[in-house]
């Protein structure tokens, strides 16, 4: 498993980004796929797909420091805003 291991750097390193481009050069023998259960036919035959809830576009105003904070963190902040907002949805909904 250590071989199949790839260390990068600090200089190599890209903001969440995943490297394509090495990825695409990797040879899929050296995939290891050990954490994924195998599927056998009795899964497929109680699997459905789900396909993600439609998002609404809206437009709010948000201050300033908080959108900074948000995108400070790299890219998806409209998708941190999404999380959030559900999580307080939630545990509002348990009260």
């Amino acid at each position: 498993m250590k071989d199949r291991i790839t260390r990068i750097n600090s200089r190599q390193r890209t903001n969440g980004a995943t490297n394509l481009k090495h990825l695409r050069a990797m040879p899929d023998s050296s995939i290891d796929y050990s954490d994924i259960p195998r599927l056998n036919k009795s899964f497929w035959k109680t699997a459905r797909l789900t396909m993600p809830e439609p998002k609404d576009r809206l437009t709010i105003r948000v201050d300033h420091d908080v959108v900074e904070w948000l995108k400070k963190h790299g890219r998806g902040y409209q998708t941190r805003i999404n999380a959030i907002l559900r999580s307080y949805m939630e545990a509002q909904s348990g009260s």
